[in-house]
């Protein structure tokens, strides 16, 4: 899973998330550090508004949350919306090492790797990245 402080660098970096059924997040309150949930229609249900989205929490009661605001909602995403992100650009995904995968990338012919100790690190490097060539043109 994307660790907390890349997922907060993709927010700050504008990714904008959609929540759907099978997305993971955090709530962003130091509070809820450990705390990993996940959109589902039946228990955490994304509901559309003029003044925004709202996370319903359905039927948990072992806690006191009916709603959350996207904003204050850290998403996770996964290999595969990350990937998916990457578009033409994402060439590979490989275990590099035990402790190490890499994502290469080709920008306009420029082959560029990213690592990290977890696959889904990887990628969200290879997006930072991405995302900051396309704010650079």
């Amino acid at each position: 899973m994307i660790s907390s402080e890349l997922a907060h660098a993709l927010q700050a970096n504008g990714l904008a998330w959609h929540p759907a059924s099978g997305d993971s997040f955090r709530i962003d309150r130091p509070d809820f550090e450990g705390d990993v949930f996940t959109v589902s229609d039946m228990t955490i249900e994304p509901h559309e508004f003029d003044t925004g989205t709202i996370l319903g929490f359905n039927g948990t009661t072992e806690w006191a949350l009916d709603s959350l605001a996207l904003e204050h909602a850290l998403w996770l995403p996964r290999e595969d919306q990350l990937r998916e992100r990457l578009g033409d650009a994402f060439r590979s995904l490989r275990r590099v090492s035990e402790s190490e995968y890499r994502v290469e990338l080709d920008i306009d012919g420029v082959k560029r790797g990213f690592a990290a100790a977890d696959p889904a690190d990887a990628y969200a490097r290879a997006l930072l990245a991405r995302m900051d060539d396309r704010q650079a043109r």
